[in-house]
């Protein structure tokens, strides 16, 4: 059974750093392009970044520049560090598979960022 463990989500300040992390199980991580989401209170979940299992990288136009996504396959992890966070930025972070029928999702990580 596929897992995913999201963590790195925090309070932070508008202009603030936060890496967050997603630890996968139960499937052969290199095998899949991963994505971070998000979710905002009234939203509808959105696809921040994607990576593939080369590297490849895609980010939404909102992020672009402020947000890297990259992996570890060897420790079945793939990070999203944000960097000149934004008050729209406030959110629940989940990862998930890029393509196809997505897994159960985790609990995610909360992102908020205000002063």
């Amino acid at each position: 059974q596929v897992q995913l463990v999201e963590s790195g989500g925090g309070l932070v300040p508008p202009g603030g750093s936060l890496r967050l992390s997603c630890v996968a199980s139960g499937m052969i991580f290199s095998q899949y392009a991963m994505g971070w989401y998000r979710q905002a209170p009234g939203k509808q979940r959105e696809l921040v970044a994607r990576i593939g299992g080369s590297g490849h990288t895609n980010y939404i136009d909102s992020v672009k520049g402020r947000f890297t996504i990259s992996r570890d396959n060897a420790k079945s992890t793939v990070y999203l560090q944000m960097n000149s966070l934004k008050p729209e930025d406030t959110a629940g972070y989940y990862c998930n598979k890029f393509e196809g029928v997505q897994w159960s999702w985790g609990q995610g990580t909360q992102v908020t960022v205000s002063s």
